[in-house]
């Protein structure tokens, strides 16, 4: 599985979104269930997914799907989106 792919996987697991849904283009409270606490889950989700530590201003920052991906990209995690 690719990064990008697990990506998706934390995406869905802590929104509680099905499998089929398209998450590339969310954004925070673009959808009901991407409320300040799934938000939380989200960012435990992505750090436990690949084993980094998100700061509070990326956690803040964390806005999108793409948002995503750019601060895992600063972790040094390889994404290609």
């Amino acid at each position: 599985m690719s990064n990008l792919d697990r990506l998706r996987v934390a995406f869905r697991t802590a929104l509680g979104l099905p499998e089929d849904l398209d998450v590339d283009r969310l954004e925070y409270r673009g959808i009901e269930q991407w409320d300040s606490l799934a938000h939380l889950q989200l960012v435990a989700e992505i750090e436990d997914a690949f084993d980094v530590m998100i700061d509070t201003d990326e956690v803040i920052d964390l806005s999108s799907f793409d948002k995503a991906v750019e601060i895992l990209g600063k972790h040094d995690v390889a994404l290609a989106h």
